[in-house]
């Protein structure tokens, strides 16, 4: 199913491409073989694939979360910049006018 040149136009506006006769003539080639790839691969018996969303077996690389001692509350504010009453202080982000 070779596309004509005003197809290849067509979609080059769509896209808001200016192209040139030369590009235009080497994508009608392109977009050509792409249309004809995809419609040789529609022809293809998929029933008995089972859908998948990866090839790759699914495993994880990252370590167990698992618990661990949590800080006191002076051991977690000690770096802090501003601390009040036990908080973290820190400036508004929102202000009422």
């Amino acid at each position: 199913m070779l596309l004509t040149r005003e197809e290849v136009t067509q979609i080059a506006a769509l896209a808001r491409l200016a192209l040139t006769d030369t590009e235009i003539t080497l994508f009608q080639k392109q977009l050509t073989a792409i249309l004809d790839y995809t419609a040789l691969l529609q022809k293809l018996e998929t029933g008995a694939v089972p859908p998948t969303a990866t090839v790759l077996p699914l495993h994880t690389v990252l370590r167990e979360d698992v618990p661990g001692a949590c800080l006191r509350q002076d051991e977690t504010l000690f770096n802090a910049p501003q601390t009040q009453a036990g908080y973290f202080l820190v400036p508004p982000i929102m202000v009422k006018e």
